[in-house]
């Protein structure tokens, strides 16, 4: 794969002045234009967003997704979670307008993640987990929390869901998996490699495997039957779970609307159960 740095500095005689500006900018600033938004980085060049996508396109590129996508992969083998940190005083000026810019680039990681989503493929993962015998969930690290999550609705309508979230207890929890299983895997950059283990695992042993991930690059791509990608970069020791969660969202919604009258069903007797041990709050 050619550095997306080198193609920027082969193609700098045959620029425009605003390409040339848009060049510099990303050449000089390499370790925090990987997580600007398209908007971000035409406001700190001083070009319009059209020229900044017609930046992306000269250098080959699909659009600005891909081409954030190739910036992204040149620093994350580089980046440590302090060097993360400090991004953030590169990329946000002030502190309170830094609060509302991470809402807005939350919203447009959620934009960005409708408009590309593969609609066959997420329809072949509501499929999956309809159909499995069990389910069991690979998340380590933050990703757990996803995991909780996603256990906690799945559990509460199939009764077949378990989060794995012990890497020493891969092994154990897996060991008797065969094809009539789904093996979901969450995992984003920096990416653990307890979690890409055992989706690996899954499939050799002829379970289906879903990813949930950020990118067709991440290592869980070659293992998964379905890929499922929402990103979670931003220029902090933090990752952005709300584009990961809201796909989660969607897809337990689907999952619920696809199986409605048997989960209906089932939610009943719940109801009936947390009424005697008085679950829930009645003031």
């Amino acid at each position: 794969m050619v550095d997306v740095h080198r193609i920027i500095s082969e193609k700098l005689p045959e620029m425009s002045k605003s390409q040339r500006k848009i060049a510099k900018y990303v050449l000089s600033n390499s370790d925090s234009v990987p997580f600007f938004t398209v908007g971000k980085l035409a406001h700190m060049v001083g070009v319009s967003e059209a020229t900044v996508v017609r930046f992306a396109v000269f250098l080959g590129y699909s659009g600005y997704s891909e081409f954030q996508q190739m910036l992204q992969e040149a620093v994350k083998r580089q980046l440590t979670t302090v060097e993360r940190l400090q991004l953030s005083d590169d990329v946000y000026d002030k502190e309170e307008k830094a609060i509302y810019e991470m809402f807005r680039e939350d919203a447009e990681r959620i934009q960005m993640m409708a408009e590309q989503l593969d609609l066959a493929s997420f329809h072949k993962a509501v499929e999956s987990i309809i159909e499995a015998k069990r389910i069991f969930i690979i998340a380590n690290r933050s990703a757990v929390s996803l995991g909780t999550f996603l256990e906690f609705y799945l559990d509460l309508m199939f009764e077949n869901t378990e989060l794995i979230r012990n890497p020493h207890g891969i092994s154990e929890k897996l060991f008797r998996i065969d094809e009539d299983d789904l093996v979901i895997g969450l995992s984003f950059a920096r990416y653990t490699k307890n979690t890409s283990e055992a989706v690996s695992f899954a499939r050799d042993r002829g379970s289906k495997v879903i990813a949930i991930t950020d990118n067709m690059l991440s290592p869980l791509i070659p293992y998964a039957h379905v890929a499922l990608c929402a990103r979670s970069d931003m220029p902090s020791f933090i990752d952005s779970f709300v584009a990961p969660l809201s796909l989660i969202n969607a897809l337990i919604t689907a999952v619920g609307r696809r199986k409605r009258k048997e989960i209906e069903q089932h939610l009943e007797e719940l109801e009936d159960v947390w009424e005697r041990f008085e679950i829930f709050s009645k003031e």
